[in-house]
């Protein structure tokens, strides 16, 4: 909102409107606004922490980068260069950031009602200072402002950490990576709050054009020369125990299908051998890529990485884009997703497994009423992953409480996680969930289906407890040890 003194932010914003439900939302908003940040899947670049140099400007921070900001001035008809968003034809080119930041403020009226302008008015007032929204008049002023707050050793990566109140944040790294960024970080004494995810989808995607480039560099970093489909899988191994080693807690797996259905070996083999010629059959590797699903889970069951599993999202839906500007500049659209009898196989096998946690994410949200929460709400392996990407929004994290708590209550969830790549948004998000969830508990409590003590206990879970607990470390490792709260063991499988 505008006040008298200038732009800030409303108290009470993103909270119910009913007068009858606002204070009590207030009050359980209360006791979580200050709790630490939980952030545990996210795609901020560890390399950035590590260097923990200054921001370059502010259009390389908040606007390049942020895809979700990217896609809608794009929809408008604004081209990628004017955002400065690099083309693959022309290496070291780059866009004057100044005017970069001119076209974003310039097309700030686009963002209304959307949840990127909520994180980005939170960015702006909260971490930076700023009083007056962004606009063609104002667009020169708030660059300069936000340059030279960004010159300040407070405004550097690692001490913006301390500032937003990150316990501990994962990225998300490639499983070929060297980690070489979180050794360094963790020699300075950051090991147990800047940890590594083990991403392994290029190496289980045999028809990818990369591929065999890909093995050759897991080659390089395993130790383990990869002639077929066991030597795959020992490859993959290693790393995931040098991950560990590295402090990571969980995978992260972004296939298109849900399936997890397993291949016998020779069938592995046949298609792992054809891969490595180069001559692999799509049909093949669609089946070798939900086949490695279930190895995953099978590897998650022996050493305790929580595996995170996100399908139903189709990557770089131009192709034209895709080759000129590369991955991950909003051309990816969700599509329906299958989950009741794709994760049957994995589940039949690992459900009741004591040592498998899966947390399950969609972009399809009819799924969460019809098939995530009765599958969360029985097998005891299973969370429920917040909810991701198009759907973090107010009303989505609204319909999703809505959607899942009569069948999984709210033990059967990890509470939220951001997916950021910008990294100054991570408390805008944290917040607006928050927020979000407090309206929900409030309305029980306005019902009386909720005691008030008793939603406070809950927002604290969501909003805390439950992330550390869902994405606990592995058992052999030492470090961010489970804090108290609810208790989510599994059993057996009688």
């Amino acid at each position: 909102m505008v006040s008298e003194t200038g732009w800030s932010l409303h108290p009470d914003r993103a909270l119910p409107s009913d007068p009858g439900v606002r204070p009590i939302a207030r009050e359980i908003l209360g006791a979580t606004a200050t709790l630490p940040i939980v952030s545990m899947h996210g795609h901020v670049d560890a390399g950035v922490l590590a260097r923990d140099e200054p921001f370059p400007d502010p259009a390389s921070l908040l606007v390049t980068p942020d895809h979700y900001l990217v896609r809608m001035l794009v929809s408008q008809g604004v081209p990628h260069d004017a955002l400065g968003v690099p083309r693959a034809d022309r290496p070291g080119v780059t866009a004057d950031p100044r005017e970069v930041w001119r076209t974003f403020a310039t097309h700030w009226p686009l963002f209304r009602g959307t949840p990127t302008r909520y994180w980005l008015e939170h960015v702006l007032v909260e971490v930076f200072g700023l009083d007056e929204r962004p606009s063609a008049d104002s667009a020169d002023r708030l660059y300069d402002l936000l340059a030279e707050r960004l010159e300040k050793p407070a405004f550097r990566p690692l001490a913006l950490f301390d500032t937003f109140g990150i316990e501990i944040l994962a990225t998300t790294d490639a499983a070929t990576a060297t980690l070489a960024d979180h050794a360094d970080l963790a020699d300075r004494g950051w090991r147990d709050r800047i940890v590594p995810t083990f991403r392994p989808d290029a190496l289980l995607h045999v028809d990818r054009p990369g591929w065999r480039a890909d093995v050759a560099l897991l080659e390089q970093r395993s130790g383990v020369a990869v002639a077929g489909y066991r030597d795959l899988l020992r490859a993959l191994e290693e790393r995931r125990r040098v991950f560990i080693e590295a402090g990571a807690r969980a995978t992260d797996h972004g296939h298109l299908s849900a399936d997890t259905t397993p291949l016998s070996e020779p069938e592995a083999e046949r298609i792992v051998s054809a891969a490595l010629r180069g001559q692999v059959d799509p049909a093949d590797a669609q089946a070798f890529s939900g086949h490695m699903l279930f190895e995953m889970a099978r590897m998650s069951a022996e050493d305790g990485l929580v595996m995170q599993l996100h399908p139903g999202v189709l990557r770089d839906h131009d192709p034209a884009v895709a080759a000129l500007r590369g991955p991950d500049v909003g051309y990816d659209i969700p599509v329906p997703t299958e989950y009741v009898r794709g994760l049957r196989p994995v589940l039949e096998a690992f459900g009741h497994h004591p040592g498998l946690r899966l947390v399950l994410f969609t972009v399809d949200e009819d799924t969460f009423s019809r098939e995530l929460a009765p599958i969360a709400g029985v097998y005891p392996s299973v969370r429920l992953g917040a909810p991701w990407w198009f759907l973090d929004t107010p009303d989505g994290m609204r319909r999703f409480r809505e959607a899942v708590t009569d069948t999984a209550g709210f033990a059967n969830t990890t509470g939220f996680v951001d997916d950021t790549r910008a990294f100054c948004s991570i408390p805008a998000r944290h917040d607006l969930a928050r927020r979000v969830d407090a309206g929900f508990l409030a309305r029980l409590v306005a019902e009386h289906r909720l005691d008030l003590d008793e939603a406070i206990d809950t927002a604290v879970d969501l909003a805390y407890r439950l992330p550390r607990e869902a994405y606990a470390p592995p058992k052999s490792a030492n470090a961010f040890p489970p804090s108290g709260g609810n208790e989510h063991g599994a059993k057996e499988h009688e």
